[in-house]
């Protein structure tokens, strides 16, 4: 009797991770293809209005993947996050200031920026965990915010409009907004294929064992602070450059893009679409862009109604909303 219920046991165990092969392959699929969708479905309304929003959920969708690979994979809940997307914001914003509009020479620059920033903060960081670690994090994030806003040169408080988009050697190829989004859609789908060769590497499963265990990583010889730091760079670096695309998106950049209110958001997308999936972090980062679009057109108080959904997600889809579709496992 007791071999009849282990082989049926080993038979659904078998079936589930069948399924969630199929889940982990179809549901990337569907979320990149109604994407890749939206401009020609743009069509058929207000294109600008659909696109501009699009855009911007596609950016936003590609730091809070970034923001997926310290929470999920490292288990580093930081606080600072939007910081990244003020650096790459700025660097496009400063150079424009100064007349370069050269998408060659700002994409560089703000990586070059991002990677020394998280870098630098990371070192001290990472020697810290659970609360500690997120203050630390919020403390960086919001000294760098107080630094630029104290850049009156570049609009201090108030920020600055951009005159003009970012060009590569003069080609205006964020000229439309058309073009703009096809280049979002494509970083996103890239740096969505990097960081799930990542967390499914060798790098990633040190990762998830220094967060499941880091004394027991230690003992076998892995040297845990060295992975959070690169997972942590990476996290930074990516996200930058994501802000490359949101000042080019605007047309503006301001110390807002950097408040420890926009860090919580990109920490709610991450918790709303599933922590440790990828692309359920992609889901999450529609429904509450879209969301937070149509509620504000309501009312002023639409947090209040995101609150309570966040709640209801935790009590009743623990791993978010990509656990709301069959086979859907955690970590993808």
């Amino acid at each position: 009797m007791s071999l009849v219920t282990e082989e049926k046991a080993a038979s659904a165990a078998s079936d589930a991770t069948l399924l969630r092969r199929k889940a982990d392959v179809i549901l990337p699929i569907l979320i990149f293809g109604c994407l890749l969708c939206v401009p020609f479905i743009a069509r058929l309304g207000s294109e600008s209005y659909v696109l501009s929003l699009m855009t911007r959920v596609v950016i936003l969708a590609t730091a809070a993947i970034a923001l997926d690979l310290l929470i999920g994979q490292a288990g580093m809940i930081s606080l600072g996050h939007a910081a990244y997307l003020g650096i790459g914001t700025y660097a496009v914003g400063i150079l424009a200031a100064h007349g370069i509009t050269n998408i060659a020479i700002i994409v560089p620059l703000a990586l070059v920026a991002g990677v020394i920033f998280s870098f630098a903060t990371g070192i001290i960081a990472i020697r810290s965990q659970g609360a500690y670690f997120i203050m630390i994090t919020l403390a960086f994030g919001q000294m760098l915010f107080f630094v630029v806003t104290a850049l009156a040169q570049y609009g201090g408080d108030d920020g600055m409009t951009l005159s003009a988009r970012s060009d590569l050697f003069g080609i205006e190829i964020f000229k439309s907004d058309r073009s703009l989004y096809f280049v979002a859609f494509g970083f996103l789908l890239a740096m969505y294929l990097l960081l799930r060769r990542i967390v499914h590497s060798h790098f990633g499963r040190v990762l998830a064992g220094t967060r499941e265990n880091e004394v027991r990583m230690q003992a076998i010889g892995f040297k845990p602070m060295q992975y959070r730091l690169c997972a942590y760079v990476i996290a930074g670096t990516v996200t930058a450059l994501a802000g490359v695309l949101l000042a080019n998106q605007a047309n503006f950049v301001s110390p807002s893009t950097m408040t420890w209110q926009r860090s919580a958001e990109l920490m709610f997308i991450v918790v709303l679409g599933g922590v440790g999936s990828l692309h359920g972090v992609i889901l999450g980062a529609a429904v509450f862009l879209i969301g937070e679009e149509y509620l504000a057109q309501w009312t002023e108080h639409w947090p209040i109604v995101f609150g309570p959904l966040l709640i209801l997600t935790v009590f009743f889809a623990r791993n978010g909303l990509i656990a709301l579709f069959p086979g859907s496992g955690r970590r993808l």
